[in-house]
């Protein structure tokens, strides 16, 4: 969609070192004999809980911690979150960190299960993926987009 191309010019700008990956790139890394890359979900809690990518590690948007990463700089590693920018940021402080092999998912989450690809929560298959915010959510396909709880439902009123 527009949106995504809009947005993706602004990470490149953004984040001018960073490598892109396409979800195509990334279906076709995953069901090759290559050795797999870790998969690193740059989104917060909540929003990981809800769903992922399969065999996506957690790593915490705000404060990463980068001591539970592979020993070896040379790791492939992808990052994705919700559209592409928090994993942006966290791909650059990976390449600062030495990692030589570092991509962002293009589009990330949303793009990923908007053209049908699997997601999972608890290992298991779902289609539900959190929105981040109503105004994000709406680059989500209706049938992708979870619900966000409202204030009151959370707090249990």
């Amino acid at each position: 969609s527009l949106a995504f191309a809009i947005l993706k010019r602004l990470i490149k700008r953004k984040f001018p070192t960073v490598q892109p990956l396409t979800t195509q790139e990334l279906a076709q890394w995953q069901n090759s004999q290559q050795p797999q890359p870790v998969l690193l979900d740059a989104r917060n809690a909540i929003e990981y809980q809800q769903s992922h990518l399969q065999q996506a590690q957690h790593i915490d948007p705000q404060q990463p911690d980068l001591s539970a990463l592979p020993q070896s700089l040379e790791t492939p590693i992808v990052v994705y979150c919700s559209v592409g920018y928090r994993s942006a940021k966290i791909a650059a402080k990976l390449a600062e960190a030495g990692y030589t092999h570092v991509y962002n998912l293009e589009g990330s989450i949303f793009q990923w299960v908007n053209e049908g690809r699997p997601v999972y929560q608890d290992n298991n298959p779902t289609t539900q993926v959190h929105p981040y915010d109503r105004r994000w959510g709406q680059l989500l396909k209706p049938k992708y987009r979870a619900k966000l709880e409202t204030d009151e439902e959370r707090s249990g009123l």
